[in-house]
């Protein structure tokens, strides 16, 4: 009999429910609402709130780089970690800030998911012109839950995503601020807290994220990026007016895949394209779209081919299993649609690239997107309290 290759250690399944992205928000919102039912985090009621998201700030990234932002890491020597989510990808992160719903419910499923029905992929980074936002992403954001209960909501964010896909799907509803540097980051968001009593301010910074892409987390390009950010969040924590409660967290960790961890699904004789449709998701986690009745073909090929480097399932078994959402929860026919027949979840630091479908993508060195410790835990830090 053939074991089935499989990796050493077991995925990361995000806490949903429990202690997951989308639990903060929800707990941040009912702490400005006083809703004590949704609060899981138990987060206390306030008047005021701060939310601050760092793209690709990891926790594990945070605690092994304490001598770069001593003030975020002197937070997390005791912080509660929470779980990004999966894929653990911006755009499914910010969307289950953004709602505070798992990834099953608002269906923003990963960087790049099938359109059902069409053949085709969305980009949820670079939104298709023919497909509505907020078609796409129905459910309200906490930005519109909040100003309905008459908080007043402010998004302080790079002015090039004021209106993009991502920002409509998943930010909707607050008063957007652009800010395109860390000074205007800092300015803006301590102005918008100052001028309520009552408010919810969320503020993104996104550089260190591309700094990991492009250099690798712990490079000298990145740690001095880690150093920037650390003074931004203490400029920020350190503006808070009374009665404010403030929270940093980020959307997904990174590791570095170094170019022999690399299998191409592009390369000449590779078998991970037989039967493939569409080759969705990113390196580090794939939706894989069978053509019609090769769905079992996909599955055992993807496992005999990268079954040692990383988690390889099927749809039905992702579900099953708690990826996109609470373990028993059940997954509409129409966000079902969106997640790939076979799911491959690459653990180490591995990942599946595509070289001639994705040139950008396949060069870069930092990434993430999958069920690994570095990738789904995240900080909640809590600055001020």
């Amino acid at each position: 009999m053939t074991l089935a290759r499989e990796p050493r250690t077991s995925p990361i399944v995000p806490s949903y429910g429990e202690s997951s992205l989308a639990d903060l928000s929800a707990s941040v919102l009912a702490s400005l609402t006083g809703d004590a039912a949704a609060n899981v985090l138990g987060l206390p009621e306030v008047g005021r709130v701060c939310l601050l998201l760092i793209d690709g700030l990891g926790l594990e990234l945070l605690r092994g780089h304490q001598a770069a932002a001593p003030f975020l890491a002197e937070l997390a020597f005791n912080s509660r970690p929470l779980t990004a989510g999966c894929p653990s990808t911006t755009v499914t992160s910010l969307a289950s800030l953004g709602t505070a719903l798992p990834p099953a419910a608002h269906g923003m499923l990963g960087y790049q998911v099938a359109v059902p029905g069409e053949g085709r992929l969305l980009n949820g980074l670079h939104w298709p012109d023919d497909i509505d936002p907020a078609a796409w992403q129905p459910r309200p954001t906490i930005f519109e839950r909040a100003t309905a209960a008459g908080v007043p909501a402010v998004l302080v964010s790079p002015r090039a995503y004021k209106n993009s896909g991502l920002t409509t799907a998943a930010l909707r509803g607050a008063e957007y601020r652009a800010a395109d540097s860390l000074g205007a980051l800092a300015a803006l968001t301590a102005d918008a807290l100052a001028e309520s009593s009552r408010t919810l301010v969320a503020a993104y910074h996104g550089d260190l994220d591309a700094t990991g892409h492009r250099y690798g987390v712990s490079s000298p390009a990145w740690v001095n990026q880690l150093a920037h950010v650390d003074k931004l969040a203490e400029q920020i924590a350190g503006s808070l007016p009374y009665g404010c409660a403030m929270y940093v967290t980020a959307d997904h960790g990174m590791v570095n895949v170094g170019p022999d961890d690399r299998v191409d699904a592009d390369a000449e004789g590779s078998p991970l394209r037989d039967g493939v449709a569409l080759l969705g998701g990113e390196p580090r986690l794939r939706h894989v779209y069978a053509r019609q009745g090769a769905a079992d073909d996909v599955l055992a090929t993807w496992r005999e081919a990268v079954g040692e480097h990383a988690w390889v399932v099927s749809r039905e078994d992702a579900v099953k299993d708690g990826w996109f959402g609470p373990l028993g929860s059940a997954v509409s026919d129409a966000m079902g649609a969106r997640i790939g027949d076979v799911v491959a979840a690459c653990a180490g630091t591995w990942a599946v690239v595509a070289t001639k479908a994705e040139p950008f993508e396949s060069s870069l060195v930092g990434m993430h997107g999958s069920l690994t410790v570095a990738e789904q835990l995240v900080p909640m830090l809590t600055p001020g309290r």
